[in-house]
């Protein structure tokens, strides 16, 4: 069978790269036409557009953008009229992705030939922009989700019955720390503490977008001040030059590490995270941390009126309580960042409970095996049965 698959992202890249194996494993004759990047490319996708080209983060950005964009959509909509797909899969990406949905659903080919429109890993609209949901149900033939609340929502808000095929990041992680041996974390340090015994590492990952770095990595740095006997280091962001990170740093005695935050989270006794899919990560890697964000005070009471959710970070919304410390806006400050980390560092009880709920929120994430295996195989045998 043809598939046609669409990731804009990175992480949509990874999650489809997994993807993509596990339906040649499927499908001996699998036929995959793929926007994403190397890993895709590398898992058997033949790319038609790398995800670098894709990806506009912010409201100027995209304006400046716009032309791109729309050459983009163009090519994209041509590519798939002319390769005639089983099914199109789209991957996260809501903006680009669900313009395409409600496009190809106008289409002959998913209106008379069969073809079908699957949506792996659901847009959060549970958190905001809720009317996208009335077209989505009319446009997507099969949605798979990831979180585990999100089926009930879909099921009891919008009478749509979506299929839970459990988080992937369960098995990149799984597969991460089976292989882990074999990568050492590379890491500069300043000279004078490169040598001196530590009690410990702790991880800052403050972000990936320069707007959140300057706002919440100078006040992560303070409280590495706090505690001269641990070692800290910031994960940088793979795009951002080291120049923009020594604009901040100077003067702390702080090392950094680049394309390595899973050999730092690793080697860490406890981490100060920003909110978003980091959250969730470090909680998988059994991670003792302290969720941050902080905001301009414009972008913040925008988000506070938009964005519907108890929570900001993934493991206390999945685990539907408060499992992590939260430090949100003005709670965001030396002192509380440094009186949360001395007790995820000291309170051997809070550790303890820590660890647990970690458990219970991966056996959550990881309900009925593989997540790329489950999703793969719901593909196939949907699209199977339609044709």
């Amino acid at each position: 069978m043809k598939y046609y698959i669409i990731a804009g992202e990175a992480s949509g890249d990874l999650h489809g790269s997994n993807l993509i194996r596990e339906l040649k494993k499927l499908d001996a004759s699998a036929d995959i036409r793929c926007w994403g990047g190397d890993k895709m490319q590398e898992a058997g996708g033949e790319l038609v557009k790398h995800y670098r080209d894709l990806a506009f983060m912010g409201f100027t950005e995209v304006l400046m953008n716009l032309r791109t964009i729309f050459r983009n959509l163009k090519l994209c909509k041509q590519d798939i009229l002319q390769y005639k797909p089983d099914a199109l899969i789209l991957i996260d990406y809501p903006g680009f992705n669900l313009r395409i949905a409600k496009w190809a659903k106008q289409q002959a080919l998913f209106t008379k030939s069969g073809a079908k429109i699957i949506y792996y890993i659901s847009p959060q609209v549970w958190a905001w922009k809720e009317n996208r949901v009335k077209m989505m149900k009319q446009c997507i033939d099969k949605m798979l989700v990831i979180l585990p609340f999100e089926k009930d929502y879909f099921k009891n808000k919008w009478n749509w019955e979506v299929q839970y095929v459990g988080h992937p990041l369960v098995e990149v992680i799984d597969s991460y720390k089976r292989h882990e041996v074999n990568n050492p974390m590379i890491f500069s340090m300043p000279e004078n503490l490169a040598e001196k015994e530590y009690k410990g590492r702790i991880a800052l990952l403050p972000g990936s977008r320069k707007q959140e770095i300057r706002i919440k990595l100078p006040v992560m740095l303070k409280v590495a001040d706090q505690f001269p006997d641990y070692q800290f280091f910031v994960a940088r962001a793979p795009g951002l030059e080291s120049s923009f990170y020594d604009t901040f740093s100077a003067g702390f005695n702080v090392g950094f590490v680049i394309n390595q935050t899973y050999e730092l989270l690793m080697r860490s006794k406890a981490a100060l995270v920003t909110s978003g899919t980091a959250t969730l990560e470090t909680a998988l890697f059994g991670v003792p941390e302290v969720v941050c964000y902080k905001g301009s005070p414009i972008s913040y009471q925008i988000a506070r009126r938009v964005i519907k959710v108890k929570y900001i970070s993934l493991v206390n919304l999945i685990m539907d309580r408060r499992v992590v410390k939260e430090l949100i806006q003005d709670e965001m400050t030396v002192e509380n960042l440094s009186t949360e980390l001395n007790e995820l560092l000291t309170n051997q009880d809070r550790i303890a409970m820590l660890r647990q709920d970690y458990d219970e929120l991966r056996q959550l994430l990881s309900k009925g095996g593989n997540a790329s295996a489950k999703a793969a195989l719901s593909i196939f045998n949907f699209i199977s049965a339609t044709i």
